[in-house]
């Protein structure tokens, strides 16, 4: 493998706590900017350390994907590897009735660097058409985020006036600057230009209260899963220590991806499927286990599309803001640093679907 192939893959930027959302665009420092910073060898501690609990966010579907509240605690079943486990806490979200209190955001983000031009240019439209459904009226707060070369800005600030923000969005071809792939950027570099985004944002919200959607407009990165690759021991090392911090980031900042794209299925559509099954350990660790769909999955979000209608799908991702729990559980004593536990959360009642974490990586 070439030596540059996965530069700073397992390098995760520790920023202070902050919200991208909260920044204006020229807050947000682009990539050219970032300061060099000291690489991650271990994952984050838990928010909770003092008690050790790990708390979860439960999405509760029909067979149409609608959210479904008013369930209560004996409905649930926490599967910790398969064995029972105890919740600890349990509480039922209405985001709605308490967006004062506890708001779910939905920030969506558009992918510059791994979409050619035409594509940001129809997603950008479909976007816009999703803002604008029901008079603009949005039923939680939006904001819209935006993955060029210079690394993520945000282009509009959380509100739920889905018309000015389509506005924004409409007016934002100064802001989004398309990447010259065949001669600047190889699938590499975008791997690790992607990786390095998402994982500053979920270092951003680990202290943030409140759910967070993070909708990717594109499939995401290059999934780095040909064959001609070879990864050698030293860098499955890096892999496994990213793919423990990510998970772990993700999971603390109470965030689910979700992936949302365009066009047909393809050769290369589906193979996420393969890479859903936890990494125990770096000798099993690949790069396509670091990927946007695989991701989506295990944060108990959603891989929706391809095809042509991104309103509908971002449609669909938005309805788990309609309702939600949370539950926390104490993990059993762990016997390694980084033991990973399967994850499953079970409703008992016929035709409902439980989603959340599929996995946690386990801590002495």
């Amino acid at each position: 493998m070439r030596k540059s192939a996965y530069a700073g893959l397992a390098i995760v930027f520790c920023l202070p706590a902050f919200a991208l959302a909260q920044q204006s665009p020229e807050q947000v420092a682009p990539v050219s900017q970032t300061p060099t910073l000291s690489p991650r060898t271990e994952p984050a501690p838990p928010v909770d350390a003092g008690e050790g609990r790990i708390h979860l966010d439960v999405v509760v579907t029909d067979k149409a994907g609608k959210a479904i509240p008013g369930l209560e605690l004996k409905d649930f079943t926490l599967l910790d590897d398969n064995r029972p486990g105890k919740i600890l806490s349990f509480h039922a979200i209405d985001p709605v009735a308490q967006a004062a209190s506890r708001p779910v955001e939905v920030v969506l983000l558009l992918d510059a660097v791994n979409l050619g031009f035409q594509t940001v240019s129809q997603m950008r439209n479909q976007i816009s058409r999703f803002l604008r459904e029901n008079g603009g009226h949005l039923s939680q707060p939006v904001s819209i985020l935006v993955f060029h070369d210079d690394g993520v800005k945000v282009l509009a600030q959380p509100s739920t006036d889905g018309n000015a923000l389509a506005t924004q969005l409409d007016n934002a071809d100064s802001q989004i600057r398309i990447i010259n792939r065949s001669s600047q950027y190889s699938g590499f570099d975008r791997f690790d230009l992607s990786l390095k985004w998402v994982s500053m944002i979920a270092q951003a919200e680990v202290k943030r209260p409140g759910k967070k959607l993070l909708i990717w407009a594109g499939e995401g990165w290059p999934q780095l899963d040909r064959p001609s690759i070879e990864v050698s021991n030293k860098e499955q090392q890096q892999l496994f220590q990213e793919i423990v911090y990510l998970s772990t980031a993700l999971r603390e900042g109470h965030m689910s991806l979700y992936s949302v794209s365009l066009g047909d299925p393809h050769l290369g559509t589906f193979i996420y499927q393969d890479y859903l099954k936890g990494v125990k350990t770096a000798e099993k660790a690949n790069p396509t286990n670091l990927t946007l769909k695989v991701f989506a999955i295990e944060t108990g979000g959603r891989v929706a599309g391809p095809d042509n209608d991104i309103a509908a799908q971002i449609g669909k991702c938005v309805q788990d803001a309609g309702a939600f729990y949370t539950i926390s559980f104490d993990p059993p004593k762990a016997d390694r640093a980084n033991e990973y536990h399967d994850l499953k959360v079970q409703v008992d009642q016929p035709g409902l679907t439980a989603r959340t974490s599929t996995g946690y990586y386990n801590q002495p």
